[in-house]
This record gives structure tokens, sequence and C-alpha cells, in this order.
């Protein structure tokens, strides 16, 4: 099981309304402790996982919300 005592930087609001797989680039080198996943609308398990970003672009590979742990 991860330990979520110290997740580490958990949002990235500055990350809104650029390339997702820079966003995923730049997610992955300020928290290594977790693992990102780029979700173009598709359903998604609601699990909490504190290892674990989406980040959530549009359908041209924008990020649309604020990437978070979750």
């Amino acid at each position: 099981m991860t330990d979520c005592s110290d997740p580490g930087k958990s949002s990235w609001p500055e990350l809104v309304g650029t390339n997702g797989e820079v966003a995923a680039h730049i997610i992955e080198k300020e928290n290594p402790k977790v693992s990102v996943r780029i979700v173009k609308g598709l359903m998604v398990t609601m699990d909490f996982r504190c290892d674990r970003v989406r980040v959530w672009v549009d359908n041209y590979g924008i990020v649309k919300t604020t990437p978070h742990i979750g």
C-alpha cells in the first residue's frame, strides 16, 4: 500500500491551458511519487489514490481542469 502521509505537491493549477504531455512531464518531475495518466473524456474509476494524478485534456490535448492527486 502507498504511504499517503507525505504525498508531496498535490495540485497543479498553473498547468491548465498547457499541452497535456508537457503537463504530465512537469508533474512527474515535481512529484516523482505519483503516476500520471492523461485522460481524454474516458470513464474512470472514482477511487482515491494518493499516488495517481489524472490530467484531463480536451480534443486538442490541452489540459482543461486542474491536475491533482486522486
